[in-house]
């Protein structure tokens, strides 16, 4: 199923009005503050989120599975979603890819498929915390730090495979998340776990391309509950520096225990030029996986108001990676996803209103009221008029939500691929 532009257009015509008086409304009252509304809408427009393979199907929970029918069976059909959702946002221009649950019979044809959409390969992902099918060593004590050497030898070739995909695909990264820990004391040896894991990382990172990067996740549980090798950003930063300049921390939102100041290790990161990459959803205890924005907005602001500080002003700092990771259990992944990319945009418009100068002269002065009152003054401002118009400009959905459903384009699916179709590699 593909959407073209003029029946984008079409939906649209019942919509433009109300966006019209919607944007003047808003356009005005910004430009009258002095802020140069055209550039905000032109950054909104360039911004573009990655959204993974394994997010267009059903996800699951340690006790059941409930699939959303219609999910895309085939690698083809998870891009051809990815198609979708971007013809409607024009904010989701690149797909990333799970190995081995997406290895391309065809890299070739895989390719042209993606570039008929208007879709690039986003970094490569490799898989080394479960067994696959006629694996022959296992990693259910480990992979990249395990003691077992073939075990961990074994891991280290995946990961070079899937950076010699990639190659053929056009990616120019890896990410790598290990789920190496241990659940009860003396299980393991920290230091010794954490050695091997820095030596197989630099193995791995001495088989990169010359233009690519490696990015190198953290997470303090799950699915160990004593331990994780790489627990935090700390730890990903010093692996991140004993590899190399093209080695970065990769930070997920849902990786970090409560309370953690996310907004201050991102600044952190920035400043030292090891901010890789970003994966984006929502949580109320943990890993939740959730809708992006749908538990903690203003913190998700906050975040990007340090984001687009370090873009601005860490030219140390390569520009991020940015990558939706959630799990959807109860919603059509596809609208969870949309849903998703207008959260991000809208904390990344509100980020851009914060008067910047401004917030520096009162943090001079030691204003706290005042500060608060200028990072308030752009979280409150309602600045869905401008994504509006981003995705208009760009011919996309003036309500990309609405304009799915009016289009029925989930019971299409299921006409499509069937009712009892399931994603692979979930």
């Amino acid at each position: 199923m593909i959407i073209d532009k003029e029946n984008i257009a079409s939906h649209n015509q019942n919509n433009l009005d109300q966006h019209n008086l919607r944007f003047d409304f808003t356009a005005n009252s910004l430009i009258q503050k002095g802020v140069d509304v055209d550039t905000i809408i032109k950054k909104v427009s360039d911004f573009q989120v990655a959204i993974p393979s394994w997010a267009l199907g059903a996800g699951g929970t340690r006790f059941g599975r409930f699939s959303y029918y219609g999910e895309p069976g085939t690698l083809e059909q998870k891009i051809e979603d990815v198609g979708l959702i971007h013809a409607l946002t024009q904010s989701a221009g690149a797909i990333s890819l799970h190995i081995p649950w997406d290895v391309p019979e065809d890299a070739e044809k895989i390719k042209s498929l993606t570039k008929s959409l208007g879709l690039q390969f986003d970094a490569m992902n490799s898989n080394t915390f479960q067994d696959q099918p006629n694996q022959e060593h296992s990693y259910k004590y480990g992979s990249l730090c395990s003691t077992d050497d073939n075990a961990r030898q074994q891991a280290i070739q995946h990961n070079i495979d899937v950076i010699k995909l990639g190659e053929q695909l056009g990616s120019k990264s890896l990410t790598v998340w290990l789920a190496d820990g241990s659940s009860f004391p003396g299980q393991n040896n920290f230091q010794t776990v954490l050695k091997n894991t820095q030596d197989s990382l630099k193995q791995i990172y001495a088989e990169l391309p010359e233009d690519w990067k490696l990015f190198i996740e953290y997470k303090p549980y799950e699915p160990y509950f004593y331990s994780t090798v790489i627990q935090d950003w700390g730890t990903s930063f010093m692996l991140a520096n004993e590899c190399g300049p093209k080695a970065y921390t990769l930070v997920d939102l849902g990786h970090h225990l409560p309370n953690t100041n996310i907004e201050q290790i991102v600044a952190t990161l920035m400043l030292k030029g090891k901010l890789g990459g970003f994966h984006f959803n929502d949580s109320k205890y943990g890993d939740d996986d959730l809708t992006v924005g749908s538990i903690k907005p203003y913190s998700l602001f906050l975040i990007f108001n340090e984001l687009v500080y370090g873009m601005e002003n860490n030219p140390q700092n390569p520009y991020p990676a940015w990558m939706i990771d959630a799990s959807h259990n109860l919603k059509d992944p596809m609208e969870d996803l949309m849903q998703s990319l207008e959260a991000i945009n809208s904390a990344y418009a509100k980020a851009l209103l914060v008067d910047q100068k401004a917030l520096r002269e009162a943090q001079r002065n030691h204003d706290v009221t005042l500060c608060q009152e200028i990072l308030q003054e752009a979280y409150l401002t309602d600045v869905r008029p401008l994504l509006e118009k981003a995705r208009v400009l760009n011919g996309g959905a003036i309500n990309p939500l609405q304009t799915y459903r009016q289009m029925d384009v989930r019971n299409k699916l299921v006409d499509e691929r069937g009712k009892h179709s399931m994603a692979t590699g979930l």
